[in-house]
């Protein structure tokens, strides 16, 4: 112990980079893990805290029947039911961020008794209008508004305008990614707007609790085939089912994926760590040859020696990773923030002791065996041959660069042999540089196409680029609205494009139907093709393997209570409904359903605004529309939270990245000097400036740097979408294509270049103090 704490007191400047390495590498596995394993349980008890449903149904209210409810409270596993008559916007336009979102809305009576899914307000105001709304926690926490800001619910061209007087928790359709959002008005408010609206607005919810909420997806599937089966022949009937897994899932996906990337920086920072202690195990051996040559002479065992350098590190990893877990903690808030931006719940962080344990060991596991092997060279260390500072009997090197015969400028020449004769030490530089080149183009690749150019992103997602989405009342001729639309001017073309639930192998899936699928210009299928014939059909990956076939098999599609064979033509992939997607042509689904009609056609629009678009086909053709929906608007609203989480974890990890070169090359240029003190001294002696000095120290860095920042930016560049591909896999994402444009490599690249150099350049003044006459006075 007395020896592992004075080679501590010996190099302070190293201990202190190794704790710093060890801290942000501890902070950031802790953070990751404890998100990853809490997140799950964090759902399914904020789930049970405000009991909520396990699964809901909304319906109208006409095609609402008793036997409905009694299908439910005798399905296995239900243990409670409840029936309410609500108010259902099939699709609402609201301001939500910095956009505005379409979302469909169901409007609760707040005063109404209930005892599933209960109002919980977080927040509220103490006085209470005669146009008050309570509306879910992520309008706060993503969507911009505060207690007291006025809303609008804009419904069938109507507008609804409220005051926020509260925002309350729910688990079931608090946030904007399940395509529905749940609103209280009170009693008054609640009459009012339901005596405006017309009959297809009255619904009846109906949900349940189960014994086992892993079954709620069965269940929704049951009840929903249930209906649709007994309203066959009601055209005018609609319901739509989620449940508690699907919505934890889909709430949850965006928050695994960027604790994982913290997980997976923190390995990088950690293999970083292991390099360092690697270098300085070797140097301090190097450098106490003769002091464990004495140890070694009056009687100290190798083991001895060997547990001091062990000794030494296990002190430094202990208190870092314990630092690091606390600083976690400090932290956590900050990701509780983004948590609850994506969930609309509030996250409540707790101590996980069993986490912070994996977490220290794991790191300390590494370090361990990483310095046992790096000082098992000591045994092999004679006394005689220490006491000669490692020196054996011949002990030769190579002259590279003889300065008598090679060509070039001396202080080129003197740098490269510099260089050569660091290799070890360079070789532990170059594989950092290649590990923190390639996080940094990582993260920049990520930041560009999720914040600036979104095309790829939202492709993962399966929807189409278009500009505009119409939906087309159901007495209403689409053709001929498709024909009229495709003639306006600054229309590009126009395309069915509806999205409707089928059953593939009696899995639920969610199945696009459109005329020519090569009229799209985002095609998810990334090996085969699409639909071109009637009995064609693709479907994801996902469902591939759910249902255990590929392209060339047949699959039996039903669809209301119709069935038919198709052969699957292509798979696909799609974070969009959990990856569960499939896709068949116009004639295919009329094989099912013969009077089937198209519901949605997608606009494309070149020279007009959207507002302006939808202005103008709203006065000509508004009696044939439903509604029509701003899709740009609505991306910009539904990836703004993605932008924000996105761009705090580029900032760490630039940052992390900065501190990581700061201190490496600190560490190394230091250890350096300290070693070639007397021969800088000489040089200076006979002529040499700092400056020239400080330049043969930065240039022999340079090829290395170099060599690192190209290998990462190549490693980047090639290997980005396949890694995104592997932590996105569990989302739907076979094949990833971000957009890579060189400029986005190479600023990073260049980044850590210029930083390498200023940095090396500054370190390397210490050879001002050194001087001909301190070393012989010394």
């Amino acid at each position: 112990m007395n020896l592992a704490m004075a080679n501590i007191r010996k190099s302070k400047s190293a201990t202190v980079s190794l704790f710093i390495f060890i801290l942000i590498a501890s902070l950031l596995l802790n953070i990751g893990l404890m998100v990853i394993t809490q997140l799950s349980t964090f759902f399914d008890q904020k789930n049970e805290q405000l009991h909520d449903s396990h699964a809901t149904f909304v319906m109208d209210q006409d095609s609402y029947q008793p036997a409905y409810g009694e299908f439910l409270e005798d399905y296995p596993g239900v243990i409670e039911t409840e029936v309410e008559n609500v108010i259902h916007m099939d699709i609402a336009n609201i301001k939500f961020g910095n956009g505005e979102l379409t979302s469909g809305a169901v409007i609760f009576n707040a005063d109404a008794k209930r005892t599933i899914g209960p109002l919980n307000l977080i927040e509220k105001l103490n006085k209470s209008s005669n146009n008050d709304i309570f509306v879910p926690y992520s309008f706060k926490t993503n969507g911009g508004y505060k207690l007291g800001d006025h809303i609008t619910l804009t419904y069938r061209d109507q507008d609804y305008e409220y005051r926020i007087s509260g925002f309350f928790e729910t688990t079931m359709m608090g946030t904007n990614n399940v395509g529905v959002m749940k609103f209280m008005l009170p009693e008054n408010t609640y009459q009012k707007l339901k005596e405006e609206l017309d009959n297809r607005s009255k619904a009846s919810i109906l949900s349940a609790i189960m014994e086992d909420k892993t079954q709620s997806s069965k269940l929704n599937n049951d009840f929903i085939q249930e209906v649709q089966q007994s309203q066959v022949n009601n055209t005018a009937s609609y319901i739509m089912g989620l449940d508690i897994e699907l919505v934890k899932n889909v709430s949850t996906l965006t928050i695994n994926f960027i604790a994982t990337i913290l997980v997976a920086f923190a390995a990088i920072i950690v293999l970083v760590s292991l390099i360092v202690i690697r270098f300085r195990v070797s140097n301090s051996i190097e450098d106490g040859m003769a002091n464990i040559g004495i140890l070694k002479a009056i009687g100290y065992t190798s083991w001895q020696i060997l547990l001091s350098i062990i000794l030494q590190f296990i002190f430094i990893v202990l208190c870092a990773s314990g630092a690091g877990i606390a600083l976690s903690y400090v932290l956590m808030p900050l990701f509780g923030g983004i948590i609850s931006s994506f969930s609309g719940l509030i996250w409540v962080q707790r101590f996980d002791i069993i986490i912070n344990l994996v977490s220290i060991i794991i790191v300390v596991f590494c370090v361990v065996i990483v310095t046992l092997l790096s000082a098992f060279r000591v045994r092999k260390i004679l006394p005689v041959s220490a006491l000669r500072g490692g020196i054996q009997t011949h002990s030769f090197r190579k002259n590279h660069f003889p300065l008598e015969k090679a060509r070039g400028g001396l202080h080129f020449l003197l740098s490269m042999k510099s260089m050569l004769v660091n290799a070890k030490q360079n070789m532990m530089i170059l594989f950092i540089i290649v590990a923190i080149t390639f996080a940094s183009v990582f993260s920049a690749v990520l930041y560009y196409n999720i914040a600036s150019d979104k095309t790829a992103f939202v492709n993962l997602f399966g929807s189409e680029p278009a500009n505009v989405m119409v939906t087309v009342m159901p007495d209403a001729d689409v053709r001929k609205l498709l024909s009229d639309i495709e003639q306006m001017d600054h229309v590009r073309k126009v395309n069915i494009f509806d999205l409707i639930e089928t059953k593939i192998d009696d899995q639920t899936v969610y199945t696009n139907v459109t005329d020519h699928y090569n009229q799209l210009e985002n095609n998810i299928v990334y090996e085969g093709r699409q639909p071109k014939h009637e009995n064609e059909i693709s479907i994801s990956w996902v469902v591939s393997s759910r249902i255990n076939k590929g392209i060339g098999d047949t699959v039996e599609v039903a669809y209301g209570n119709e069935t038919s064979r198709y052969l699957v033509t292509g798979l696909s992939q799609s974070i969009g409904n959990l990856g569960q997607v499939a896709a068949v042509t116009m004639d295919g689904i009329q094989q099912l359903q013969p009077d089937y009609k198209a519901t949605s056609l997608y606009v494309y629009l070149d020279g007009i605004s959207n507002n302006d678009f939808i202005e103008i086909a709203q006065n000509q053709y508004g009696g044939s529309i439903v509604e029509m929906l701003d899709i740009d608007e609505n991306i910009a609203s539904q990836t703004g939270m993605y932008t924000a989480a996105v761009f705090a974890v580029m900032m760490m990890v630039l940052t992390i990245t900065v501190l990581v070169v700061v201190m490496i090359l600190y560490l190394v240029i230091k250890t350096m000097i300290i070693k070639r003190n007397k021969e800088f001294g000489v040089m200076r002696a006979i002529g040499y400036s700092t400056f020239q000095l400080m330049n043969q120290i930065s240039i022999s860095f340079l090829p290395v740097i170099i060599t690192g920042v190209a290998i990462g930016g190549v490693l980047g560049f090639y290997f980005t979408n396949p890694m995104l591909s592997v932590l996105l896999s569990s989302a739907g994402v076979k094949r990833l294509d971000f957009i890579i444009h060189l400029p986005i490599i190479l600023m990073p690249c260049a980044g850590i270049l210029i930083l390498a150099y200023i940095v090396s350049m500054l370190v390397s003044r210490r050879i001002k103090k050194i001087s001909a006459y301190g070393l012989i006075t010394e």
